[in-house]
């Protein structure tokens, strides 16, 4: 019998994975270099969309301490991607979910609670997890790298299209256009990217908030009635460069319509909770 390729690739999302790279991964705290690996790996605890860097111990120039566990798992309200719950990087990163030892960080700069963690898997033996959020930068090799590490099974593709594209919120519309840019980004929903002429910008309030993803850079958003809904990319990354400046709403928070069809609103982690 057949088998869904995104059902193949999800009957594992219950386990510890991890895949080596090739790439030489460094991390400053202070401005010092605490990281320096071109042994390191890519690791993903269940249920966890973003890997995390593993690396030896013996690339982290600092000292290791074990750390109590601190994580309350009741006051983490789980998101949740096409019906699953996952966890992605708004749950923190000691939120672990699989066995080991957390670990704080002693440098120059001082100690950084809980930003490593010592997992419990042979196939992972003398190495250790590090808390992207807890370091100032990280390189890609030489290149500056945002949000979280990259997966090199994801990408992002963009198609223009003709499609008649429609967002209302209330009954106000405030987007129509013909010429939008898809965005494809499984296991996201498509986003539609619109000229911002298209776009009602007077219906918006330009919002404080900024977001940064790994393919695509920071984000700048709008809001209506302080629950942001739409975004840009100013200056995207090279992978994203021609939905710069464009507009796209989340689909989960508007109606949206697609060559007169209502599309569903999908469940993700930018739905309410």
């Amino acid at each position: 019998m057949a088998t869904r390729v995104r059902d193949a690739l999800m009957r594992e999302f219950g386990e510890l994975r991890y895949e080596p790279i090739d790439k030489r991964i460094r991390a400053t705290l202070g401005g010092c270099e605490v990281i320096d690996s071109t042994r390191a790996m890519l690791v993903w605890e269940p249920k966890r969309v973003v890997p995390s860097y593993a690396v030896p111990v013996d690339d982290v120039d600092g000292e290791l301490i074990a750390a109590p566990t601190k994580a309350d798992a009741d006051a983490i309200v789980v998101p949740q991607l096409a019906g699953r719950p996952v966890y992605d990087p708004s749950v923190p990163f000691a939120m672990h979910t699989t066995e080991g030892q957390p670990l704080d960080l002693k440098t120059d700069a001082g100690v950084s609670e809980g930003a490593v963690f010592r997992p419990a898997d042979d196939a992972l033996r003398g190495y250790v997890i590090v808390d992207f959020g807890a370091f100032d930068a990280w390189y890609e090799e030489d290149e500056l790298n945002v949000g979280h590490p990259r997966d090199p099974f994801h990408r992002i593709d963009i198609v223009h299209s003709s499609r008649h594209v429609t967002v209302e919120r209330d009954g106000a519309v405030l987007a129509e256009s013909t010429s939008p840019y898809m965005l494809f980004e499984p296991p996201l929903p498509v986003r539609y990217y619109l000229p911002a002429s298209d776009v009602s910008l007077d219906l918006l309030i330009a919002s404080a908030t900024r977001t940064y993803c790994a393919y695509k850079g920071q984000a700048s958003y709008w809001s209506i009635d302080d629950e942001d809904i739409a975004w840009t990319y100013r200056e995207p990354l090279r992978e994203a460069a021609e939905v710069t400046d464009r507009i796209a709403f989340f689909n989960e928070r508007v109606t949206l319509r697609v060559d007169g069809r209502e599309l569903e609103r999908p469940i993700t982690p930018w739905s309410r909770r």
